[in-house]
């Protein structure tokens, strides 16, 4: 599904314009860039968990030239499917 789908089910469903359906969206996705900016964690009960994950440094090897190479350390967005969801995904 792409955004533009998902505005259409989102106006469908909630009895939104389209234009408001797509600020609405809009408007959920930067909180939730902007809490995990802050390192915040965002539960919605059933549905799922958005965090960050740190990971560490660590060595790789190039695979071209299997030369050892150094990996920065970085952090990762992560989503973690709720109960409900995974049920309802396994059905």
């Amino acid at each position: 599904m792409k955004k533009t789908e998902l505005i259409e089910k989102i106006a469908a469903g909630s009895g939104l314009g389209k234009e408001d359906a797509k600020k609405a969206l809009n408007a959920t996705i930067d909180a939730i860039k902007d809490a995990l900016i802050a390192g915040d964690k965002i539960t919605f009960v059933g549905f799922g968990t958005f965090s960050v994950n740190e990971r560490p440094a660590r060595e790789g090897i190039n695979p071209l030239t299997k030369e050892k190479i150094q990996i920065a350390a970085k952090k990762i967005a992560k989503f973690k499917a709720g109960s409900e969801l995974t049920e309802m995904i396994n059905k």
